[in-house]
């Protein structure tokens, strides 16, 4: 990968931009990936714990963006979430983490490869309106202003609505607050993203319609030259999801009884049968759902399996 020595931060939805220093990128080793990771947002703790749970060790000095991988020709550049999908379709980054809303409003399909979804991040990008308006139908705001982080999407949204009756919708783009612009008179309606809708509810909002769902995915360049790495990084993040979801559960129990055992914990492709030294009784070990572990392990001990043992995992290979 060559590394431009002009590279900048640059939000080219905000404005913002910070140039990241000469410095900066000629300690770049060339045949690093360069891997771009949400510096702030709603992604950030995820992604963080997800680097730390596949095994990626590195230190970030105070106030820099750009962090070195000690253990895998890796490194971490940190961007807003916004701007990953457009700095991997330009082929300035090699792969990064962000929202399939930024992807969807910043890059053409054609310009990055989605990897895998991760699992969190989930939300839904709508159009909200004020309650007291009790707008049902929301080909009503067609041709209304409309404020909104996601320009690109929200005109397009519209465009199905409009008519020459209703005139062009006006979008508005503002990068921040959005929920504020109907109660500022700004807006008739928003575009923005709803997660628990604390903050949509607070604004005296409601949804009228889903734009689309999204959740954050990992992004790479079509036809990387770092194929190799790709992949690995990519059974570490399968790997890791899967520790997040599961836990080992193991027991004793009765031959006789077995096959309860089993129908009630048949693992992920299947559950691990060990013999004991008591010729009656067998060892079994299985992955479970966490969100179902207590209740299996109230179920086995109703049909007398005893030393039933849950184990956290911090990652596995399927």
């Amino acid at each position: 990968v060559a590394h431009c020595t002009n590279m900048q931060l640059t939000s080219p939805m905000e404005g913002r931009s910070r140039a990241i220093s000469s410095s900066e990128i000629s300690a770049i080793p060339v045949e690093n990936l360069l891997f771009g990771v949400p510096k702030k947002g709603r992604l950030y703790d995820k992604c963080i714990k997800l680097l730390e749970g596949i095994g990626l060790e590195y230190k970030r000095p105070e106030r820099l963006d750009v962090a070195h991988c000690t253990n895998m020709p890796i490194t971490l550049v940190f961007l807003p979430a916004a701007d990953i999908a457009t700095y991997v379709g330009e082929g300035n980054v090699d792969m990064g983490i962000t929202g399939l809303d930024v992807i969807a409003e910043s890059v053409p399909e054609e310009e990055v490869e989605v990897v895998m979804k991760l699992g969190y991040g989930k939300c839904k990008l709508a159009v909200q309106a004020p309650v007291a308006d009790g707008i049902r139908d929301v080909s009503y705001l067609a041709g209304k202003r409309i404020v909104t982080s996601f320009p690109t999407l929200a005109k397009r949204f519209f465009q199905k609505y409009e008519s020459a009756a209703t005139g062009e919708t006006k979008i508005k783009f503002v990068s921040g607050s959005v929920e504020a612009a109907c109660g500022l008179g700004l807006a008739d309606a928003v575009v923005d993203l709803v997660e628990t809708g604390t903050t949509m509810r607070a604004a005296g909002l409601e949804i009228v319609q889903n734009i689309m769902e999204t959740e954050a995915v990992l992004i790479c360049r079509p036809k990387s030259t770092h194929g190799e790495i790709l992949d690995t990084i990519k059974q570490r993040i399968q790997g890791f999801i899967t520790a997040t979801k599961y836990q080992m559960i193991q027991y004793n129990i009765a031959k006789k009884d077995l096959e309860k055992g089993v129908k009630i914990t048949p693992g992920k492709r299947s559950a691990t049968v060990s013999s004991l030294e008591d010729s009656q009784f067998c060892s079994v070990s299985a992955l479970v759902l966490k969100d179902e572990a207590a209740r299996i392990m109230d179920e086995l001990h109703k049909i007398g399996a005893d030393s039933i043992l849950i184990f956290s995992l911090s990652n596995t290979r399927m």
